[in-house]
């Protein structure tokens, strides 16, 4: 099993005729995620990468049945992309896209949040994968395996090293999550951790914070209740005390979301905190071995 995407994952492409829609489009197909269709306004009824474009999504989703979709576009237009994919009936939408207007972004997040027909993975995130099945985003797929362990991640580099880290030691992974590190995350860490507790397939979930903002204490209050180990990373710990620095939602507001409340926040709901991303594996492999013992 898996969460959110898997080889029965039909994909759209927002931007696929453009330049970066059209290079991850094509490492998205090579990885032998199942894209069947462009959307790019005035380029209907041409074909780019084996693949027919369309000028809008309801045109696309009619003709496929795709039932996901990603969002090359530039930033400014980006909220309207992922308005008229929920229009149109599109189940998951993932916003790779970054520089998004914030009051545009407000308005996009709380009217997908409030209709509740549609779930929006990002803005400014590096997507979502289920190694062997589907990718959606901008990952290395090489890197990734199948196995028990999944993983949510503010940080798309930090995943790409945790994810190698822990490929190299043997465990694979059901799905791996990036939710974006703008303040206004479509999905929350505390949502991803909700359906990896309800996923089988998962034996212990890997958890990538950041300095600012609260989601991984309020996801930490979940962990309280849930029957699966957590290994958590939170960068950002050596930050200098009042200094904005990493993403756009990495800001602290006087004592809420420094990197220690975060940390005392997952240790006070029973997960094992990594103090660099080399001890993922390590503590991983404990958690798992434990479970087992249980078993």
């Amino acid at each position: 099993m898996a969460i959110l995407v898997d080889k029965t994952t039909r994909v759209i492409v927002c931007g696929m005729t453009g330049k970066e829609g059209g290079f991850h489009t094509s490492q998205m197909i090579e990885y032998g995620t199942n894209v069947v269709a462009g959307v790019t306004p005035g380029k209907g009824g041409t074909e780019h990468l084996g693949r027919p474009v369309f000028d809008t999504v309801a045109e696309a989703v009619e003709a496929t049945g795709a039932n996901a979709s990603i969002i090359f576009v530039p930033g400014p237009y980006a909220p309207d992309s992922v308005m008229e994919c929920e229009a149109a009936g599109v189940d998951f939408i993932t916003c790779i896209s970054d520089w998004l207007p914030i009051h545009d972004e407000l308005r996009m997040v709380n009217r997908v949040r409030a209709n509740g027909t549609s779930r929006l993975l990002g803005p400014n995130c590096a997507g979502i994968i289920t190694p062997g099945e589907c990718k959606m985003g901008i990952m290395p797929g090489n890197i990734f395996m199948p196995g028990p362990v999944g993983m949510v991640s503010r940080s798309g580099t930090l995943t790409y090293e945790i994810v190698w880290e822990m490929t190299r030691a043997g465990l694979g992974q059901t799905t791996c999550v990036g939710i974006g590190g703008d303040p206004l995350p479509g999905t929350r860490f505390i949502e991803v951790m909700e359906m990896f507790e309800a996923d089988s397939a998962t034996k212990a979930v890997v958890m990538v914070g950041e300095i600012g903002g609260s989601d991984e204490e309020a996801a930490a209050e979940f962990m309280k209740t849930m029957s699966k180990p957590v290994v958590g990373f939170i960068s950002g710990r050596t930050a200098p005390p009042g200094k904005r620095m990493g993403h756009a939602g990495a800001i602290i507001s006087g004592n809420t979301g420094t990197p220690q409340s975060k940390v005392d926040a997952l240790l006070s709901a029973g997960a094992t905190v990594a103090d660099r991303t080399s001890d993922v594996p390590r503590l991983l492999q404990e958690a798992l071995a434990k479970v087992s013992a249980t078993v």
